[in-house]
């Protein structure tokens, strides 16, 4: 992502999230625990971050059992599940776990829902800097296959937090939309340029953060009025915030949690339905917590989501210091039922730290070497998995039963063969196309490389990479973060420029046919969204309208909003002497967000949201004009 967040004022010590690797030779045997006054199986200063055969298969040998921390790895989290799978729990037995500093872990082995494997959970973490050795049996057919293979567990190493300046209590005029009937939302004025014929039905869904309002995921209409809007609480923020399916249900899905400035999440990822009610926080598993560049929901009740640790490090190798630090950028698979990961991807297995365009000279603990930072996850439904690497300025095609790399598109040394104007810089958002093609945000810096921010469609077809098609803004807009490019249904494009805060829709064809953006503020409190999507979405929210009113007169003026709903078609004002009797005073067609009523003098008011048959399908709660 490389967001950054603004309006920095001073380091605390964030205390949960970083790791550090060891070091040594291949992890081949356990280490002789002579007790605790044992030196570490390697030294925290001359920890190396990557194992002794780079890319390595995680199935164990004569199964088809795929292994999580990777047989010899060297970046596993001390909180580290031992993930088993591609065969029934009960066909997994005799499991143990030994540390080379702690001794024996006794755990027990969970299920996965879906039925095809289990994680080992130990009772207790494992130490920092040891060596594990794992045993155990797989039966396979009619045969039972013993097994045993080695990881290590990194340190722990601390990354600052960064406290952030509260949002201005006073947002510039016109910076923000303001509501009578709901003070708190101030979701960012759009002005929307371009709206011809042509673009598909949907509403905006953005997540806007370092603006003059509030953060918080937020979906507008096209013609820029607010739909929903969830303030988040203090610093918090989100990010890609999208519509997705579980049980075949449609849901809303964002992250939200902190972004410090190394530019990656440390939070959780959220489901709600369509009544806005958050049915399932999904937290990352292994001691970690889930970063906010990707989330995908599976049809088999698993998630797949990005995790950022940042592990200590000897960096010499790529000219860095030895004492150091590196960001192990990577992404889990988990079981929504059970919580628990089924397998874990981490960039420091399978990737070369040399592959980076990253500097590991001024790599520090406090700003670890983000050598390859994923930004997307695309599982492409043939047993490969499509990653797009920020700071590699390549996409990587996986295998999904061995996790190691089929393909390299870009970057250094591409294994496919890049024709003319195929090539990214700092790209986002690599998305498989239904006819095969990939969608990519091309960044193009920074630093920059390209004179422009673009989208490009590709085709990789018999080792080459050809240019499709590009989508640019006709004002050329450099986006040095962020962004992201979806194809519509009906094979329209829609573009969320990312750190410059625009959005745009393209036809087929490439022809600019809406464009908007977020209202522009001086530099140091310009709104970003890290994704801009388009969806059709439906709601009725689980609590009621609100409403405003004051005296007027010899009557009453009230506004009347529902924060999320979809279905409301006209406005009903009730007023009479209590509470308990109200009858109908005045009605208004639904105007955007927030419509005004009137009607005449009355010592309590209420209003009633009307669908597009005239029933009543929301009554606020009564109030007491003010005046």
């Amino acid at each position: 992502m490389s967001a950054r967040p603004r309006r920095v004022r001073r380091a605390l010590i964030w205390g949960v999230v970083a790791v550090a690797v060891l070091s040594g030779g291949a992890l081949a045997v356990a280490g002789k625990r002579t007790g605790g006054s044992q030196t570490p199986y390697t030294s925290r200063q001359a920890a190396q971050c990557v194992p002794a055969q780079l890319d390595a298969s995680d199935v164990l040998p004569h199964t088809d059992v795929q292994v999580s921390p990777l047989p010899g790895a060297r970046d596993a989290m001390p909180r580290t599940q031992i993930s088993f799978l591609g065969a029934p729990a009960a066909h997994i037995e005799n499991v143990s776990a030994d540390g080379s500093l702690s001794g024996s872990h006794p755990g027990r082995l969970e299920p996965y829902s879906q039925g095809d494997g289990a994680s080992f959970v130990p009772e207790t973490p494992f130490q920092e800097g040891e060596l594990v050795t794992v045993s155990g049996e797989v039966r396979s057919g009619g045969a039972t296959v013993p097994f045993t293979y080695t990881f290590g567990v990194a340190y722990p190493d601390p990354i600052p937090y960064r406290t952030q300046l509260a949002t201005p209590r006073n947002p510039p005029a016109g910076s923000v939309q303001t509501f009578h009937s709901a003070p708190s939302l101030q979701p960012p004025a759009l002005e929307v340029g371009a709206d011809s014929a042509g673009t598909q039905p949907g509403d905006i869904f953005i997540a806007p953060y370092s603006g003059p309002g509030p953060d918080g995921p937020t979906i507008y209409t096209q013609q820029g009025q607010l739909v929903w809007m969830d303030v988040l609480p203090g610093e918090m923020k989100a990010t890609n915030f999208q519509v997705q399916s579980y049980e075949g249900q449609p849901v809303l899905t964002w992250w939200q949690g902190y972004i410090p400035p190394q530019g990656f999440g440390l939070g959780e990822e959220i489901m709600a339905n369509a009544s806005y009610k958050q049915i399932m926080k999904i937290k990352a598993g292994n001691g970690n917590l889930a970063d906010l560049h990707d989330f995908h929901l599976e049809a088999d009740r698993t998630a797949l989501f990005t995790v950022f640790r940042t592990i200590h490090c000897d960096l010499s190798s790529v000219q860095g210091p030895k004492d150091a630090a590196v960001t192990d950028a990577s992404f889990q698979e988990l079981d929504l039922k059970t919580g628990l990961v089924r397998r874990e991807w981490t960039s420091l297995d399978h990737v070369a730290l040399a592959e980076s365009y990253s500097e590991a000279e001024k790599s520090s603990v406090d700003w670890p070497f983000d050598f390859f930072h994923l930004n997307t996850i695309d599982p492409r439904g043939d047993g490969t998995t499509l990653l797009s690497s920020r700071n590699t300025s390549a996409l990587w095609l996986i295998n999904d039963k061995t996790g190691q790399v089929l393909e390299k598109i870009g970057g250094r040394k591409p294994t496919v063969k890049m024709e003319a104007g195929t090539e990214t810089a700092f790209q986002h958002d690599a998305m498989t196309l239904p006819n095969g093609d990939i969608s990519i945000f091309d960044n193009g810096g920074t630093p920059w490389v390209h004179e422009q921010t673009r989208g490009a469609i590709v085709e990789v077809k018999e080792g080459a990479d050809r240019l499709v098609q590009e989508l640019r803004h006709p004002t050329p807009l450099k986006a040095g973060s962020q962004g992201d490019v979806q194809q519509m249904a009906g094979g329209n494009w829609f573009m969320g420029w990312g750190q410059e805060p625009y959005f745009s829709e393209f036809s087929s064809s490439g022809q600019l046919i809406y464009d908007a953006h977020m209202w522009a503020v001086p530099k140091e409190y310009e709104t970003e969204s890290y994704r801009t999507y388009k969806f059709e979405w439906k709601a009725t929210p689980y609590w009621p309208p609100s409403i405003a009113a004051q005296k007027a007169g010899n009557g009453v003026e009230a506004w009347a909003s529902w924060n999320g709903a979809t279905e409301v078609a006209s406005w009903r004002l009730l007023g009479g002497s209590s509470p308990s009797q109200l009858n109908p005073i005045g009605s208004a067609p639904a105007t955007g967000f927030e419509t005004t009523l009137r009607g005449g003098s009355a010592a309590y008011v209420a209003v009633q949201a009307l669908n597009s048959a005239g029933e009543v399908i929301g009554n606020s709660k009564p109030i007491s004009p003010a005046g």
